[in-house]
């Protein structure tokens, strides 16, 4: 049985990816080092990518036959204020993982973000020059220069804004959720866009990333929609009748970390290679049960 090594198990991410359908024949391990989780059928692995002799020894353990790389600090207003601390994990971890899956020729994917661009230029390909503006998404890129210097072969899976339930790594749409059942006012930018996947999907196209990708490859959803319009189809949804949606302005906002207007992305590529995301509504509707499930 071939073995597959997933990191950040505890994130939205990561979780999503052990829990996919698609390696029901492999043996799956995943790697969490901040927030346990516990996975039926998965191998579960407290490690720090930082420590490097701690991954090659990783790697000796478990000799995986693939890797994705689901870790990351990702939140944008921690890593600007974090920056040094971020980079071990977000960059230099990253990096380390391409040296060790070149030199057993095993495949890589990295997974990155549609943070990659200032969101001036929208929808963007995979080709087109990457200009960060925030630390966070500097780092990625930073990371996917140095993958790609070192392993060609790897694949850079561009992600956008993802929702769903997570793991133990609490980024999801429940914090958003608990505002609505509570009436509490929650400010939504109607002038920040994305082309956002439930966390499942994306996990599905990280896979198939897995399985057939080479080079920067953009995962995003089928639908460009800004944050407010997303937070009304979610309570509609969800049945928050009482949520209190206030429509604001992201170039108003004072925020820690930059944040571009518009990095909606160009997946045409994805798709040719099998890539089919359901429509949104319908991504949601998965989140609403997945939501019921697992509060039951």
């Amino acid at each position: 049985m071939k073995r597959v090594l997933v990191t950040g198990a505890s994130g939205l991410l990561g979780w999503n990816i052990c829990r996919s359908p698609s390696f029901q024949d492999w043996q799956i391990f995943g790697v969490c080092f901040t927030h346990p989780v516990s996975l039926s059928g998965v191998t579960i692995l407290k490690r720090d990518l930082g420590d490097a002799g701690g991954t090659e020894i990783l790697f000796q353990d478990v000799r995986p036959d693939a890797v994705i790389h689901a870790a990351a600090v990702s939140d944008p207003e921690y890593c600007e204020a974090h920056g040094p601390e971020c980079f071990g994990l977000n960059v230099d971890a990253s990096i380390r993982l391409a040296h060790l899956c070149r030199k057993r020729s095993i495949p890589y994917v990295f997974t990155s973000s549609d943070l990659a661009f200032d969101g001036m230029n929208p929808p963007y390909r995979e080709e087109d020059p990457v200009s960060p503006v925030s630390l966070y998404g500097r780092q990625k890129v930073e990371a996917e220069r140095g993958i790609l210097e070192v392993y060609p072969d790897a694949a850079v899976c561009r992600l956008p804004l993802m929702f769903g339930i997570p793991g133990a790594g609490f980024r999801s749409i429940l914090p958003m959720v608990k505002a609505m059942s509570e009436g509490a006012p929650l400010r939504l930018f109607v002038d920040e866009h994305r082309t956002p996947l439930h966390a499942g999907t994306a996990a599905a196209g990280v896979i198939l990333a897995l399985e057939k990708g080479r080079g920067i490859l953009h995962i995003g959803g089928p639908e460009r929609i800004s944050r407010f319009e997303l937070g009304k189809r979610m309570a509609e949804v969800f049945g928050q009748e009482q949520a209190v949606l206030v429509p604001s302005r992201q170039k108003e906002a004072i925020t820690a970390a930059p944040r571009p207007p518009d990095v909606s992305l160009d997946s045409r590529k994805a798709f040719a290679l099998g890539f089919r995301p359901p429509p949104l509504l319908d991504q949601i509707k998965a989140s609403y049960s997945e939501f019921r499930m697992f509060n039951a």
